[in-house]
């Protein structure tokens, strides 16, 4: 078997340096950082390739061990729409040829892209290198345009087609579940035989269950107060408005249950979705808090600081924020939906809800407020159930489908020579 030494890894429209919550940053982000770290405990070198976004940025970051990040120079030192993003996608790839021609190394073992931009890139890359490709989505095109809310704005026919290019040229693509397996097979005609599965995971040394009085008291929540919280990037898609809704009839039903909602995050996306109308349309300021996102170690002290996680999202590939508060031993309430009907058990480490109407979220929370015994053993079974979910295991999963990579691109390129996708739509 082939060693593989060194990995590029593509992420050229948000950085792995960039705080999670907040404009294009998310899951993703952490998923890139987190199986990068643990990847280079196994001996393998990861360069991780994203666009500059500000001229202060220095050439190169080593975030951690074994790990940099090359910020690639392409269009304006500044952050630009995703949509803005495939008119600089030659440019990037020169540059990156360019970064990749001043390495001592001067080679890569595996390409591995992320989201259809980088993947478009990664395809050129293959070629120009004779390396092969590895490709996760993260999220897809026609999925979320089949659950496309209210003021959304559909994802553009150019992402489209370049998904189904990086499906046909790739080597090999991961998936975050089985599910989103089945919607690459189904939406994009993926030969299942190419797709390898790997959950996300959990960085189990900063997410852990203990301490959870101390949390509670440094977040001035009172030993009988329903702490709800919600963490993740403030957009309908991810449905904090549904959240606001339930809280509120919540209160109206029981006007004995001393309710505190906090929600973690910032506005991406559509810019007239405005969450503090919501709140003060609902007659919740005086229970819901917003705050900024924030980083991991606090990020976590919240967690534990809450008696459900709320995740009221219209679709998730995996939904990293329930493994994380799991791991903190708090139950979440969530929707079933894509990696969340899987990142969950149901009644075990928290309940899943079908749909988005307020009342039935409302019952779901009202339920758990009910019956505290449950939620106790719920959030003990949540931090049992995310101990086998460390980033190692991704990691030896990532490190297989890179084997078969290998194997496969010797056998016969999947890339046609001198091969660039035109994108157009």
């Amino acid at each position: 078997m082939t060693a593989i030494k060194r990995v590029a890894f593509l992420s050229l429209h948000t950085s792995p340096m960039e705080q999670p919550g907040s404009g294009d940053a998310g899951g993703m982000n952490v998923y890139i950082r987190g199986l990068a770290s643990a990847l280079a405990e196994n001996g393998v070198e990861v360069e991780i390739f994203t666009r500059s976004t500000d001229a202060r940025q220095p050439a190169v970051e080593h975030p951690d061990p074994g790990v940099c990040v090359h910020n690639v120079l392409a269009g304006p030192p500044r952050k630009l729409p995703k949509e803005e993003l495939p008119e600089l996608l030659h440019s990037m790839v020169a540059e990156i040829e360019r970064i990749r021609e001043r390495q001592p190394h001067g080679r890569y073992d595996i390409i591995h892209s992320h989201y259809w931009v980088s993947g478009v890139a990664g395809l050129e890359l293959s070629t120009l290198w004779g390396v092969p490709l590895v490709h996760t989505m993260h999220t897809m095109a026609k999925v979320k345009n089949l659950l496309l809310q209210s003021g959304e704005k559909p994802e553009p026919r150019r992402r489209e087609l370049g998904e189904h290019h990086i499906v046909d040229g790739a080597t090999r693509l991961i998936a975050n579940t089985t599910a989103e397996a089945a919607e690459l097979v189904s939406h994009y005609n993926a030969d299942f035989d190419h797709i390898d599965v790997a959950p996300p995971g959990v960085d189990l040394s900063v997410f852990t269950p203990a301490f959870r009085s101390r949390a509670r008291s440094q977040h001035s929540v009172g030993p009988g107060t329903f702490h709800l919280l919600f963490a993740g990037r403030i957009q309908r898609l991810k449905g904090p408005q549904i959240l606001v809704k339930a809280a509120a009839l919540l209160r109206e039903r029981r006007p004995d249950i001393d309710l505190k909602l906090t929600i973690l995050g910032a506005l991406s996306g559509a810019k007239d979705f405005n969450l503090k109308s919501l709140v003060t349309a609902a007659g919740l300021d005086d229970v819901v808090t917003h705050h900024p996102p924030v980083a991991p170690p606090e990020l976590a002290a919240w967690f534990r600081a809450a008696d459900v996680v709320v995740m009221p999202s219209y679709s998730e590939s995996f939904g990293l924020v329930a493994l994380e508060a799991q791991a903190c031993g708090t139950p979440v309430v969530a929707t079933r939906v894509g990696g969340l009907s899987r990142a969950i058990y149901d009644n075990r480490t928290g309940l899943l809800v079908d749909g988005h109407r307020a009342a039935d979220w409302a019952d779901a929370l009202e339920a758990l407020y009910d019956d505290p015994a449950t939620r106790e053993d719920m959030g003990r079974a949540a931090a049992v159930h995310a101990q086998s979910s460390g980033w190692q295991r991704t990691a030896a999963i990532t490190l297989e489908s890179y084997h078969a990579a290998v194997e496969e691109f010797a056998a016969g390129s999947t890339v046609p020579a001198g091969y660039a996708p035109r994108l157009t739509g």
